[in-house]
C-alpha cells in the first residue's frame, strides 16, 4: 500500500483511483462494507482501491485541547486498511489551507486535479469544505462537472443500531470489549512502540511491556485478557497475556498507558511495534495499599486471562 500525505505533489502512479472518503476511525463493518461498494467499483472500472482520509482528525485540528477520541492512530490505521487490500491511501495533512478550501474547490482541486479520481463513495451524512458546508448532494453535482463518478453509499445496520465509531467508543468505555469487537468485525487493538516503563513490575515478578495510549481514546480503566503481537524483531508471533490500562494510582503515577505482561515470555522487546487486542474486561483498575496484596490479586489476574484465551483459542474464535 502507498500512503499519500501531500496532494499538491502526487506522482501520476497514484493518480487515478476510486477511493472512499471518510475518517475511518475504528475501520469498523460499516467502514468495510463501503471499502466493498469502491473495491466492486474500482474492479469495474480498471481502477485501484483506495481512501482518502486527513490527519490530524479534523475534530483534533479544530479542537487540540478536547479529550482524546480516537480509536486507533494513524498507523494503526494504516496497517488495517492494507490487510482489507487497499492500494492507495490519501492520507492527506490537514491544515490551514486544506481547512480554507470551500466544497467546489476542494472538489476541483483535491479530486479532480491533484489527485485525478475516477470515482468516489462517500456516506449520506457526508459533509466537506470550509465549515462543512458541502454535501453529499453537492459531491454528486461537483463529480457531474469535473468528471468523476459519485456514489453515496447506505448506512449499515445491525439490527437497529448503525455501525459508528461512537457506539464503539461507548462499548470500550464500558468496558465492553466483546461488544466492541461485534461493530468492528475484529478484536480492539491498540498499537505502538514498546517504550520503557519505570521497571515494578520486573520487581513485583511480571516484567510488562508499556505502550502510550496518548492520542487516543482510552478504554474503561483495568485489567484484561489480552493476545499481544509483536509486529517486528526476532520475537515476531502472536501470544497470550493479560493488560492493565490505567493511571496506576497505587504507585501515584496518574499517567494512562497500557503495560502487557506476556505469558511464557522472556525476550526484551523495547523498541519493538506490537498490536494489543483487548478480549476480556476483568476487573477495574484498584489500589492497593502494599504491594504484598497487588501481587496476590496479579496472580489471580493471569490465571483468568490463561483460562480465558485457553477457552477461547480451543473454541477456534
Amino acid at each position: 500500500m502507498h500512503i499519500i500525505r501531500d496532494y499538491q505533489f502526487i506522482d501520476p502512479s497514484d493518480r487515478g483511483a476510486a477511493v472512499a472518503i471518510g475518517n475511518f476511525d475504528g475501520v469498523h463493518l460499516g467502514h468495510q462494507a463501503v471499502i466493498d461498494v469502491v473495491r466492486k467499483i474500482a474492479d469495474d472500472n480498471g481502477s485501484t482501491l483506495g481512501i482518502l482520509t486527513f490527519e490530524p482528525h479534523p475534530r483534533e485540528y479544530f479542537a487540540p485541547d478536547a479529550p482524546a477520541f480516537k480509536l486507533m492512530s494513524a498507523e494503526a490505521k494504516a496497517n488495517r486498511l492494507e490487510k482489507l487490500g487497499v492500494k492507495h491511501l490519501y492520507q492527506l495533512n490537514f491544515n490551514a489551507a486544506l481547512s480554507a478550501l470551500n466544497a467546489r474547490e476542494f472538489a476541483r482541486d483535491v479530486i479532480h486535479e491533484a489527485l485525478g479520481l475516477t470515482h468516489v463513495v462517500v456516506g449520506a451524512d457526508f459533509c466537506f469544505g470550509k465549515d462543512r458546508k458541502g454535501t453529499a448532494q453537492d459531491l454528486i453535482a461537483y463529480g457531474a462537472e469535473f468528471g468523476f463518478g459519485v456514489t453515496i453509499a447506505e448506512l449499515i445496520k445491525d439490527g437497529e443500531q448503525v455501525f459508528s465509531s461512537t457506539a464503539i467508543r461507548n462499548a470500550l468505555t464500558d468496558g465492553r470489549p466483546e461488544d466492541a469487537a461485534n461493530m468492528l468485525g475484529h478484536w480492539h487493538r491498540i498499537e505502538g512502540p514498546v517504550i520503557s516503563g519505570d521497571q515494578r513490575g520486573r520487581e513485583l515478578g511480571y516484567p510488562t511491556a508499556n505502550i502510550s495510549i496518548d492520542g487516543l481514546h482510552p478504554p474503561k480503566y483495568g485489567v484484561y485478557a489480552v493476545t499481544v503481537d509483536i509486529l517486528d524483531g526476532p520475537s515476531m508471533g502472536r501470544y497470550f497475556g493479560a493488560a492493565s490500562i490505567g493511571e496506576r494510582p497505587t504507585f501515584g503515577v496518574y499517567k494512562p498507558n497500557l503495560e502487557v505482561f506476556l505469558f511464557d515470555f522472556h525476550a526484551d522487546i523495547y523498541g519493538a511495534n506490537i498490536s494489543v487486542a483487548l478480549i476480556d474486561y476483568q476487573r477495574p483498575e484498584l489500589k492497593f495499599d502494599a504491594l504484598e496484596p497487588l501481587i496476590v490479586q496479579m496472580d489471580l489476574d493471569c490465571v483468568q486471562a490463561r483460562n480465558t484465551l485457553n477457552e477461547m483459542y480451543n473454541a477456534g474464535l
